[in-house]
């Protein structure tokens, strides 16, 4: 059982309309309640509910995030994009960035390092994510791509305070599979010493869901969990909190 402050992030990545508001109606009133007990919960919604969402939480703690932005921080001819700023006025106060299903579509660490400095004069919290390839850890690479992935997504960076890095390995997101705890707590705890005492908030991301999180939560220096698939379930998000804390 943990007592501190846990942040749960729901990652609702290309999910949703505005049917599916009212599924919300659960993890509202759940937020009020005394079961939460320390839990801070994030969602991220498609664009297009950002402001629906908004309106859905007013009288709520839950807080609003982006899945994505664009690197520039103008206005600017980049049909179907949108950047820091506007993610910020639409009410937004998080974003992620990193993520490998956009890792795979051609993020470089060097254009997410342009989002991140962007999202951070916004004025917006990032959750950066970094995550090895099965064919990466089987060749006991995880350490040092994940060295790189901080070091170049993190360059010139110095104010640190409101990232958020989740450890996110690639083979995880939707297969069902996590890492064996022992080596989660390992790369944890490595990801920690990257940053030399000056320590963000580390979370965990990848096929997190009510059966696992018994296992997961044993983990003492996590800080939450990105939750994607499971959090488009209310029931389901709710019984990651509840169980995190029981």
């Amino acid at each position: 059982m943990t007592n501190k402050i846990m942040y749960f992030i729901a990652n609702w990545k290309m999910y949703g309309n505005l049917k599916s508001l009212n599924t919300l109606d659960k993890v509202i009133r759940f937020s009020k309640s005394k079961e939460i007990k320390k839990g801070r919960l994030i969602y991220c919604p498609p664009y297009t509910l950002i402001s629906s969402f908004l309106k859905k939480f007013e009288n709520c703690l839950i807080d609003i995030g982006g899945q994505n932005c664009h690197e520039s921080e103008d206005y600017g001819s980049h049909t179907g994009f949108v950047n820091s700023k506007m993610l910020k006025s639409s009410g937004a106060n998080y974003v992620i960035l990193g993520h490998s299903e956009n890792r795979q579509k051609g993020e470089t660490d060097k254009l997410i390092n342009l989002k991140i400095k962007s999202a951070i004069k916004s004025k917006l919290k990032v959750i950066f994510c970094i995550g090895e390839t099965l064919s990466e850890k089987k060749r006991k690479k995880t350490k040092s791509i994940l060295s790189k992935q901080i070091k170049l997504g993190l360059k010139k960076i110095k104010k640190k305070s409101n990232i958020f890095v989740a450890y996110e390995p690639v083979w995880s997101i939707g297969t069902g599979k996590i890492p064996k705890i022992d080596e989660l707590e390992q790369t944890v705890e490595f990801i920690k010493k990257k940053f030399k005492g000056k320590l963000p908030k580390i979370l965990y991301g990848g096929s997190v869901n009510p059966e696992n999180i018994r296992n997961l939560k044993k983990i003492t220096n996590l800080d939450g969990f990105l939750i994607g698939g499971a959090s488009q379930n209310s029931k389901k998000f709710i019984d990651i909190v509840k169980k995190t804390y029981n």
